[in-house]
């Protein structure tokens, strides 16, 4: 198993133990698409009460990624909605996953197609 495989599976394995609703295939794209940051320890998390992280999840992952044009009050929103999805007790949240559930929550798998 590579170390990717091992990653998507333990990805899999934190989406269960949550209980969190998403397509399994869109997860292993996304993954795909985040490349080495994987790897890092530091980039691999999301940490929702960090505003920075926050606004780096908005403005490098939503708006340039997926292109959208909506007002950073309504990307904010989804954003914590997210967080939230996840678990605010959950202190360390995957990037993947999290950007699983916001491509899923913006309807914007085809990028990933």
């Amino acid at each position: 198993m590579s170390k990717r495989d091992e990653k998507i599976a333990h990805y899999r394995d934190f989406v269960t133990q949550h209980t969190i609703t998403l397509d399994d295939e869109l997860l292993v794209k996304v993954t795909i698409g985040l490349g080495p940051s994987i790897y890092n320890k530091n980039a691999e998390l999301i940490a929702c009460s960090k505003t920075d992280e926050l606004v780096t999840v908005r403005e490098n992952f939503l708006k340039k990624k997926l292109a959208l044009t909506l007002d950073d009050e309504t990307l904010d929103k989804a954003i914590k909605e997210v967080c939230q999805e996840i678990g605010t007790s959950v202190t360390n949240k995957f990037r993947a996953v999290f950007y699983t559930l916001l491509v899923k929550k913006f309807d914007k798998a085809d990028i990933y197609a």
